[in-house]
Formats: structure tokens, sequence, C-alpha cells
């Protein structure tokens, strides 16, 4: 008996064939609406971020490059990092080290699509290609973010408070205490236990299903983890250190303060979940930090530089 799917003469049905296409058709589209939508906010972004910058009358200066770089090299390091993630939950998965990668740089592009919706569809569609549980990839991109976050907020606060005490939030409180406050709960998700709990129950109560245990990282495995995203942290910083230094006289005392500044920006930046990117928000926390350094004037100048290589940056890291 010949299969459904089949006509007489061995090929595939027209209706078959016809869905085939709708389905191909309804991905294309979805695609160029992707690469349209981050294309918009990116170019915006970038243009405002230039005429800004060009406002200053600024002339370029070579090491601008080298931050450009640095800004650029953080984001593979943090998808190897991902990619660990998804093989310590599912030894089973097979992603190279390329692989994770280049899927870590596509997500970071489409962070300019507010909410960070770009980045976690980006790796569920490349999770269902790889027959890897969509569950595990959301889990693991959870736990990526929370990650970032810790390895930025608590090393930056520590070190700003250490540096300027406790009356650096002064005015700033809403802008710098708050989110600072985000500690406790992500430290909490990262627990197990906890985490489990967390996502098991809802998943119960709307899927009908229980998420496996085997998708939680153990404590040890979550203390490497989380320390090792301290890593990318540490890059964006000495970028920062790099291009500080071109626009004002730094000592070596200033160098942990002022990458501190810029780490606890980015993590700040990105609680700003419906921002693209967090613009705005990231120039508002260097400005307000680094106001007790350098005089204000400087501080924005640097912020909107940074803004702008970033941005540059993540057209570099599409490339990659």
């Amino acid at each position: 008996m010949s299969e459904p799917s089949l006509g007489d003469a061995g090929e595939i049905d027209p209706a078959v064939s016809r869905r085939r296409r709708r389905r191909r058709l309804v991905r294309w589209v979805v695609t160029i609406a992707v690469l349209a939508i981050v294309g918009w906010f990116f170019a915006n972004s970038l243009v405002q971020n230039w005429s800004e910058v060009a406002a200053q009358d600024l002339e370029f200066h070579p090491l601008w490059i080298l931050t450009t770089v640095l800004f650029i090299i953080a984001v593979p390091v943090s998808g190897v990092l991902w990619g660990g993630i998804v093989r310590t939950l599912d030894s089973s998965a097979r992603v190279s080290l390329r692989e994770a990668v280049a899927v870590q740089c596509a997500s970071w592009v489409l962070k300019y699509v507010p909410g960070q919706v770009g980045s976690v569809v980006n790796k569920t569609v490349w999770a269902g290609k790889k027959s890897i549980s969509r569950t595990l990839v959301i889990i693991s991109f959870i736990y990526e973010n929370v990650f970032l976050q810790l390895a930025s907020l608590v090393p930056g606060t520590i070190i700003i408070l250490i540096s300027l005490g406790p009356d650096v939030f002064g005015d700033n409180v809403t802008l710098l205490l708050l989110p600072v406050l985000a500690i406790v709960p992500l430290a909490i998700v990262s627990w197990k236990p906890v985490f489990h709990r967390i996502l098991d129950f809802p998943a119960r109560r709307v899927l009908k299903r229980e998420i496996p245990r085997e998708y939680f990282l153990s404590t040890p495995r979550t203390m490497l983890f989380a320390a090792g995203f301290g890593v990318p942290r540490a890059i964006n910083g000495a970028g920062f250190v790099v291009l500080a230094a071109t626009i004002v006289p730094l000592s070596p005392s200033d160098w942990l303060p002022f990458a501190a500044a810029y780490v606890l920006a980015g993590a700040i930046g990105v609680l700003a979940v419906f921002v693209p990117s967090g613009l705005g928000v990231r120039e508002a926390v260097i400005v307000a930090i680094l106001s007790a350094y350098i005089p204000v004037p400087q501080a924005i100048v640097l912020s909107l530089i940074a803004r702008l290589l970033a941005t540059v940056g993540a057209a570099g890291v599409a490339r990659v």
C-alpha cells in the first residue's frame, strides 16, 4: 500500500506540498518582520547615538577601536558559558562552542527588541531545530541572565560602596538602590530547590506537567557558572576603562570604580525590560556614579560615547 502523502507516481501529495510551502512562506515572513524590527530599533539607536556624540565635537581616538573589540569579545565569551549551561542540563545535547557562540550573538543583537523577547525566541527556535527541550533552553536563558545580573550587581555595588560610601545613592536612591535590591531575588532564583518550585508550580497548573529536576543546576554548578559570567562583565568593564582614559585622566585607583559603574549601569539597564537595550537608563546611571569622580559634562560625554561604541559593537557581534 502506498503512503497517504504520495501520489501514484511516488510524488508528494499536492496538499502536503501546499502546506509545506505555506509553512516556508510563514517562516520567511516572520524572519523578515523580525529583521525589520531589529533593524529599525538598531538604526534608530545608532543614528541617535551618533548625533549626540557628534554634537560634542570630539576627535576620534584609536583606542576606541580597542574598546569596541572588547565589547564584542564579551558576547562570544558569554555564549561559551551559556552553551556550557545547556550541555550541563542536557548531557545528550550536541552543542559545539561555535554553535553556542553563533546563537548567543544572534540573540544579543535581538536585544534591541524591547523586553528581550527576540533573544529568548531566537534560542527557543534554535532548540526546536536541535531537538532540545524548549523548556530547558528557556531555563538556561533565565540562568544566563540571572548570572549576568549577579556578576554585575554584586561586585559593582561592593566596589562603588567601598569607593564612595553609602552617600553615593543620595538623590539617586530610586535609580540605584532599588535595582540593587534585585540581588536578593536573583540569588534566590539561582538556588535549585527554590527555582524548581517557582517554575514547576505554574507548569503543573497551566501545562499540566512537571518540569524535571534535571533541568536545574546543582549548587556547585550554579556557583561555578555564576563566577564564570563575571568574565564577560570584566571584559566590558575593561573596555569602558580604556574608553574613559581617552576622555579624562585616570589613575590606577580609578580603574575598578569606573569599570564597576559601567557594569552596574548595564545591569540596571537590563532591568528596564521595556526599553530597547536599556537606552537612556544606562547612561543616567553612569553619569550619576561618575559625577563623583569627574565633572558631569565629561561623564555625560563618556556615557554617550560608550553607548555609541556598544551599538557599533553590536553590529560587529552580528558578523561573528
